[in-house]
C-alpha cells in the first residue's frame, strides 16, 4: 500500500471566488439566485445513522450541508422523523433530497400502469400530513444501470419515462405540491451511447432539475481517472456531446444538480485527492448551469473497494475544506 502524503497544504489560502455582491438565496423550485447549493450524503454503506453521519461530516469539512441526501424504496414512508428534524434546525437550515425507488419489487411498466397506486397514494397522504417544506425528489436515480432493453421487460427506457411521468402526475393530483422533481442520470459514457438513452427523459413539464451522479478516480491509469471536468463532461462512447453540454443544449431552462459526486481511489492504493479537489470550483465557474452539488462520502463503496471519503489523507481533507469554504456555496435557504 502506498503511504499517504503527510504534507498538509496551508489552510489560509484565500477562497477561489470573491463573495457575491448580494446575498444568494433559494427561490422558486429551490433554484439559488446566485451561487451553488452545497450538500452531501454521508456514512454510505455503513450502519451509522445517516443524520449523525452528516452532522459529523459537516463538522469535519467546516460547512453545513444545505442539501441532505437520503435513500428510500418501496412502501417506506418518508421523510422520517430524523430526516424532518434535520431540516428544522434553525441554526443549520437544510433541504431534503429524497431518492425513492418506487418500483421496488415491481417494474417501471407496472407502476405506469397503476399497479402501485396504493403505494403512491399512501406516501402522498403521509407527506401531506407530516411535511410541508419544499424538498427535492428523485425517482429511481441512475436508471441507466437498471434498463433492460428487451421489449416487454417492463424496464425499458421508455418504461422509465412513463413511470416517472405517471408518478409525478399522480402526486400532483394527490395534492403533493412541495416536491421538486430531479431526474438523476448516471451519465456513464457507455450508457449515453445507447440508442435508448434519449428515451429516458419524461418531459420538461414533469422534471424541475436535471441531475447527474458521477465519480472520478484520482489514480493515474485507473478507470475514470480525472478531475471535476471529467465528472461533468464525459462524452458518449464514440463521441457527441458530453453530459453537461447535452443537458444545456437540450434542456436549457433546467438547473443542473450534481446529485452525487466524489473522488476515489482503491482502498489498497491510497492516493492524494488534492489536485482533483482543487479543480472543483474552477469547473463549477466554467459550468454556470450547475446550481447544486451533493457529495457522496464513504470510506468503502458497495463493492468494498473504493474510498470516496474526503478525509482519506490529511492533504485530501485540507484541500476539500478549501472547496467547502468557498463563497460560491454561501446560499441561504428561503423558508
Amino acid at each position: 500500500m502506498t503511504t499517504p502524503p503527510t504534507t498538509v497544504p496551508p489552510t489560509t489560502v484565500p477562497p477561489t471566488t470573491p463573495p457575491p455582491a448580494t446575498e444568494c438565496a433559494t427561490g422558486a423550485l429551490l433554484v439559488p439566485s446566485c451561487g451553488v447549493l452545497w450538500g452531501a450524503a454521508a456514512g454510505g454503506f455503513t450502519d451509522a445513522p445517516r443524520d449523525q453521519a452528516l452532522k459529523d461530516w459537516e463538522t469535519l469539512t467546516g460547512r453545513t450541508a444545505s442539501i441532505y441526501h437520503t435513500y428510500h424504496k418501496g412502501d417506506e414512508l418518508f421523510p422520517t422523523k430524523a430526516e424532518i428534524a434535520m431540516t428544522q434546525d434553525p441554526a443549520k437550515p437544510r433541504v431534503l433530497l429524497l431518492n425513492w425507488k418506487i418500483a421496488y419489487g415491481s417494474t417501471w411498466a407496472k407502476v405506469a400502469a397503476g399497479a402501485q397506486d396504493k403505494r403512491i397514494d399512501a406516501w402522498s397522504a403521509y407527506v401531506k400530513k407530516n411535511y410541508n417544506q419544499q424538498f427535492f425528489l428523485v425517482l429511481h436515480h441512475e436508471p441507466e444501470n437498471d434498463v433492460v432493453a428487451t421489449a416487454g421487460s417492463g424496464m425499458t427506457a421508455k418504461d422509465y419515462a412513463n413511470m416517472y411521468r405517471y408518478v409525478i402526475q399522480r402526486l400532483r393530483a394527490n395534492g403533493v405540491t412541495n416536491a421538486i422533481n430531479v431526474l438523476a442520470y448516471m451519465g456513464n459514457e457507455k450508457w449515453m451511447a445507447q440508442s435508448w438513452w434519449k428515451d429516458l427523459y419524461p418531459g420538461d413539464d414533469v422534471v424541475d432539475w436535471i441531475g447527474l451522479d458521477s465519480y472520478v478516480s484520482v489514480e493515474k491509469g485507473y478507470y475514470h481517472y480525472g478531475d471535476m471536468g471529467d465528472v461533468l463532461d464525459r462524452k458518449p462512447t464514440g463521441g457527441s456531446l458530453g453530459w453537461y453540454d447535452w443537458s444545456v443544449t437540450n434542456h436549457p431552462s433546467k438547473p443542473i444538480m450534481v446529485a452525487e459526486w466524489g473522488m476515489y481511489h482503491r482502498r489498497s492504493v491510497s492516493t492524494d485527492k488534492s489536485v482533483a479537489f482543487a479543480s472543483v470550483v474552477p469547473e463549477i465557474l466554467a459550468h454556470p448551469q450547475i446550481k447544486a452539488m451533493v457529495y457522496f462520502d464513504t470510506a468503502s463503496d458497495d463493492e468494498g473497494d473504493r474510498d470516496i471519503s474526503v478525509n482519506s489523507s490529511p492533504a485530501s481533507l485540507a484541500a476539500f475544506k478549501l472547496v467547502a469554504a468557498d463563497p460560491i456555496f454561501n446560499v441561504s435557504i428561503t423558508k
